[in-house]
Order: structure tokens, then sequence, then C-alpha cells
């Protein structure tokens, strides 16, 4: 039996958009260095460091956040 394809065309989403973005920069800063690596091993860095600095970012953003709600609840203690 024989299942049906269907092939839908899906538009990347924003995240993939910026991620690409990001990618591209990442390869414009640090092209000298990167010129001496292969295609295929400059693709695979340009992308370990795009997701080690959102992963970097995230981890700040939640810090930021904890610190916000323990200063917001050390002011009301503390009138």
């Amino acid at each position: 039996m024989e299942t049906a394809r269907t092939t839908a065309t899906e538009s990347p989403s924003e995240e993939q958009v910026q991620r690409a973005y990001l990618e591209s920069k990442m390869r414009e800063v640090f092209g000298d260095e990167m010129k001496k690596l292969s295609d295929e091993l400059q693709t695979a860095l340009a992308d370990d460091i795009v997701t080690a600095f959102l992963n970097r970012i995230s981890l700040f953003v939640k810090i930021q956040a904890k610190r916000r709600r323990y200063t917001r609840t050390k002011r009301s203690l503390n009138p």
C-alpha cells in the first residue's frame, strides 16, 4: 500500500530568520579566522557560536528576572 506524500513548503519562522542573520553576522565578524576552515566547518562553528550566544542571553534574562522579583519583594517587606 502506497502512502500519499504531501509537500508543503513552510516559510521560515521568525526565530529561524533571526538565527540565520546571527550566523551570517558571526561569519562576517570572524571571517578571517573562519576562512581557514572548510565551508562545512564554518557552518558548524557559526551555528555553535550562535547557540552559545542565545543560551547565554537566555540565562542572563532569567537571572535579571530573578533579581527584579527579589528586589520587589525586599522593598515591599521593608517600606
